[in-house]
């Protein structure tokens, strides 16, 4: 915890502290910028037992990564703070030209005060409703096949129609499996030229809703329809609702939008740097992008540092020839 008194005005603050929030925040600290980041502790991928597709670090326990990124960004001067950014304020001036300033409030009656804002709050999966889904996610229920296809290769992997896009992870699925069955659940209904990819690919179909997951020994080992027929499963795979982390950046002003996929709703931002709507308040992880794997978002937290830092430098360079004007005149006078 970052000590009271301590807790004055930073350059960045950063609301926070994963994957994308650290890179910007190691980011920032090498540029030599006062930072402070803001983390409530709950990663998304908390309930998996590894990171995968991060260059180095593969199988690497997401809490380690996190612990490992916050030694790092300490490294450079950064403060990190466990908590929950409250509310969050701009306290900029109405004058034309005026520079960001921004108050972030951690409850506690402790205020921090920032130049700019960076959001990096993630999102959250919001599962379908039936039962066993969400005790096993992360473990043997999954979304994505970069991050877990590996880890169930062969094995007789279900997919659970809740959604148009459970077509579109089918097939993704079947390179990593021969043994893919597709339940429709009453949801999905595949087009002529559908039914034949899938008798193609030799993809199980099962008709009729899903009611459960059966679960043996710790582990999935079937999906239990309303008939109550079991089919043999070892792993799930469900599309899940994408929904931003966003109450700061509404707060602020900045809109939440519906993604053009219609996996869920996420922050649009400038692609060169995440700059949002709101003068002054950036945004990158997760919470722009909702399909983006940690590395991706590693990434957006590195550009989105960059692009704050040279705001800034406008800002001051800005300011700095307007002190000189001044002080030239009063010379010359």
């Amino acid at each position: 915890m970052v000590k009271e008194q301590s807790i004055k005005e930073y350059d960045v603050v950063i609301i926070g502290g994963g994957a994308a929030g650290l890179s910007a925040a190691v980011t920032l600290g090498r540029a030599l910028r006062s930072v402070l980041v803001i983390d409530a502790g709950e990663p998304r991928n908390a309930p998996a037992a590894g990171v995968h597709g991060f260059l180095s670090r593969d199988g690497i326990d997401p809490r380690e990564l996190l612990e490992l990124g916050r030694e790092e960004a300490r490294g450079y001067g950064v403060d990190i703070v466990d908590g929950v950014a409250v509310a969050a304020r701009s306290t900029a001036s109405e004058d034309e030209g005026a520079e960001p300033a921004f108050e972030v409030d951690l409850g506690e009656g402790i205020t921090v005060k920032a130049r700019r804002l960076l959001v990096t709050t993630g999102l959250t999966d919001l599962l379908p409703g039936i039962e066993g889904l969400r005790e096993r996610w992360g473990r043997d229920v999954l979304h994505c096949p970069y991050c877990h296809g590996w880890e169930v290769r062969n094995k007789a992997i279900g997919i659970l129609g809740t959604v148009p896009m459970a077509l579109h992870q089918t097939l993704l699925f079947r390179q990593w499996s021969p043994d893919i069955t597709l339940f429709l659940n009453d949801v999905v209904e595949p087009t002529d030229e559908e039914w034949e990819q899938l008798a193609a690919r030799s993809i199980n179909v099962v008709e009729g809703k899903v009611r459960s997951l059966e679960v043996t020994d710790d582990a999935v080992s079937g999906v239990v329809l309303a008939s109550g027929k079991v089919i043999p499963v070892e792993a799930m795979v469900t599309g899940t609702r994408l929904e931003a982390r966003s109450g700061v950046l509404e707060s602020l002003g900045v809109k939440v939008v519906e993604h053009p996929m219609g996996v869920g709703r996420h922050v649009e931002v400038n692609p060169m740097g995440g700059a949002t709507s709101v003068p002054g308040v950036w945004a990158a992880g997760n919470v722009v992008d909702l399909m983006g794997q940690v590395m991706a978002s590693a990434a957006s937290g590195v550009m989105a540092g960059a692009a704050i830092n040279a705001h800034l430098i406008t800002g001051e360079t800005r300011l700095a020839v307007e002190a000189a004007r001044k002080n030239s005149g009063r010379r010359s006078a």
